[in-house]
């Protein structure tokens, strides 16, 4: 899976960063619920003033998520033999 990351400046003017954003293709079933959860959670840190520099979208969706939706979202496949 692909990830990116943003970069802005919040109300005080401190840049905040944002990682982990996952890459969604158009068709994915996640897609329009990853967005609208990008927004709620930018908005957010846009508002607060004592911001930290760098947060995880992956770690914000983790607290926010069903677990399932989780899973599937960022499944990992299984390696064969351990490799």
């Amino acid at each position: 899976m692909l990830f990116k990351s943003l970069e802005f400046k919040n109300v005080v003017g401190q840049k905040v960063k944002v990682i982990d954003i996952p890459v969604l293709e158009e068709d994915n079933r996640y897609c329009f619920m990853i967005q609208v959860r990008l927004q709620t959670f930018i908005t957010a840190l846009y508002k607060e003033k004592k911001a930290k520099k760098c947060y995880s979208f992956r770690d914000y969706l983790k607290r926010t998520l069903k677990w399932p939706d989780y899973e599937e979202l960022f499944k990992i496949g299984e390696l064969k033999n351990n490799a």
